[in-house]
């Protein structure tokens, strides 16, 4: 939806002027104020608005206002700007932009998430292959010097050893890919969809009038 900046507008007029998707009342709005639409984008990035990344600074406080509100809530975006509406779809392209923007971050986790879990995979096999080779080779060197302590301690040390190998495969499996996990459904469940009430994609500007 699009508003026009109550700072700026005419006297004669209180009202806002406002285009973009409706936003329902049930909706926790997340509200972003620049000068211009292109402040909202990563200036370096060469691709075509539709498709640019948010600026980081924009990102990030969009993002972290979401995380604030009720994981169940439906959200809406509402841009303000400090100047006169300008193309006619404007709203719809500014929409479709910052749907295009989290889509491609939900992709990002989730192909992250599996990139992680074939490392976890890789790690886990060679943890494994370790683990039994210390165990072998401890136990055989154990029964070659089984009239000398040397070959207890060499065997318990190799073992121990084995299971330090183990460590950065438990790690992904245990730990390491939950978060990235939440993240991607967060992004996706939030941010797609533009008829999804839970979409961020309920997206406007608010413009100034003319005067």
């Amino acid at each position: 939806m699009t508003r026009a900046n109550p700072a700026i507008s005419s006297s004669a007029n209180d009202d806002n002027t406002s285009a973009g998707d409706p936003i329902s009342s049930k909706c926790a709005v997340i509200e972003v104020h620049v000068g211009e639409l292109k402040q909202l984008f990563n200036s370096i990035d060469p691709s075509p608005f539709r498709n640019k990344d948010l600026d980081p600074a924009a990102e990030e406080f969009i993002v972290g206002w979401a995380k604030e509100l009720p994981r169940d809530a439906a959200l809406a975006l509402v841009v303000d700007l400090d100047r006169q509406a300008g193309l006619p779809d404007e709203a719809a392209v500014l929409r479709d932009a910052i749907h295009e923007f989290f889509r491609q971050r939900a992709e990002a986790y989730r192909r992250g998430l599996r990139e992680l879990f074939h490392r976890g995979r890789t790690s886990l096999l060679i943890g494994l292959t370790v683990l039994a080779a210390a165990i072998a080779l401890g136990d055989f060197l154990a029964t070659l010097m089984k009239t000398s302590r040397i070959g207890e301690i060499i065997r318990e040390s190799l073992t121990i050893g084995g299971w330090v190998s183990m460590w950065r495969p438990l790690e992904v499996f245990l730990y390491d890919w939950w978060p990235i996990r939440n993240e991607a459904r967060r992004t996706a469940t939030r941010s797609i969809s533009r008829h999804d009430e839970k979409a961020i994609g309920q997206a406007g500007l608010i413009e100034a009038p003319s005067i």
